[in-house]
């Protein structure tokens, strides 16, 4: 299969494109740059010159091959519209992979979100909106919910529009991605946020009691889930790339705290929204977002075998030697 990719040069894309060639697909790469072209051809990719703003150029990319995964995002467009701006941008990007691939049967395979706002989405309703782990089948927002507003609302639309798509004959699907995806190339995600937190105030927090539950997987087994998901994956699904139900936030915390010698400590649920430890990230660290991925495994044979996210915070890699 001809596989043309969007974002494959950032931290999932980058395992995407091996596992893709591994797999015996021939793959080609957007990249706007030449040093995002030299990054797709080092992974074994070709490369198809242009960026994600280029609605016509993403239309005849996806037309001339044989299935598409798109993980690239309008970063671009942050400074200037904030996060509204890209997420309004994905919905056309999406729209324009509609118009290309209607009637095709070819898949379609775009990144979604389970639980981060600063990954343009929102969580899947989790155990404090159902009373239950957020299953495959949940919408990405509950429909009409007066509290989500702006981007969050979009990424729902961006979401349906993706599997609505299965009704134009687009054998498209969602990875829902969650917070925290881990690996030895992780160098700005959730982590290496945390941990430099940690450095810098001499604690590592967890809100309240810690016992909020955040889902994780490891950037290899994500990566083989959007090539399941491509392969075989049926029409209109949404697949949930989560290595388990979750992990209490204070567990994360004391293994990151005994990595590097710091107490984990509680940040009082009082304090936790005033100018202080988390900061910015104090809405986002108080989720829980318990979800399964019962479908997701039962229907593409899908099983995580990378290092679980408390094995791999123990791998040291995310602690490099002081210099």
């Amino acid at each position: 299969m001809h596989v043309f990719v969007t974002g494959g040069t950032g931290h999932i894309g980058s395992y995407i494109i091996p596992e893709l060639i591994a797999a015996g697909h021939e793959v080609t790469g957007l990249a706007r740059s030449d040093k995002s072209a030299a990054a797709v051809s080092a992974l074994g990719a070709k490369v198809r010159r242009g960026d994600v703003s280029d609605l016509d150029g993403l239309k005849a990319a996806a037309a001339e091959s044989d299935g598409v995964i798109h993980v690239a995002h309008r970063q671009d467009l942050l400074p200037s519209g904030g996060i509204d701006a890209v997420a309004a941008a994905e919905l056309q990007i999406v729209l324009a992979y509609g118009e290309a691939l209607a009637g095709t049967g070819k898949p379609l395979v775009v990144s979604g979100s389970l639980g981060s706002p600063t990954n343009l989405g929102w969580p899947a309703p989790g155990a404090h909106l159902l009373g239950r782990p957020a299953t495959e089948e949940d919408p990405a927002l509950p429909p009409g919910g007066g509290e989500y507003k702006g981007s969050l609302r979009v990424r729902n639309i961006v979401e349906r529009t993706v599997i609505g798509l299965a009704e134009r004959g687009v054998r498209s699907s969602i990875v829902r991605i969650p917070p925290i995806a881990h690996s030895t190339t992780d160098s700005a995600g959730f982590l290496p946020l945390l941990i430099g937190l940690g450095k810098a105030k001499g604690v590592i927090g967890y809100p309240g009691d810690g016992s909020n539950l955040w889902p994780a997987v490891h950037s290899r087994d994500l990566a083989s889930l959007f090539c399941l998901a491509l392969e075989k994956g049926p029409a209109g699904k949404n697949w949930h790339g989560i290595e388990g139900e979750g992990i209490r936030f204070r567990e994360i915390a004391e293994a990151i705290g005994s990595r590097l010698g710091l107490p984990a400590v509680s940040i009082p649920a009082d304090v936790l929204m005033l100018p202080g430890y988390f900061g910015f990230l104090a809405n986002l660290v108080t989720l829980s977002l318990p979800a399964s991925n019962l479908i997701t495994r039962q229907t593409l044979g899908w099983e995580p075998a990378q290092p679980g996210l408390l094995e791999d915070l123990d791998n040291g890699h995310y602690f490099p030697p002081a210099s």
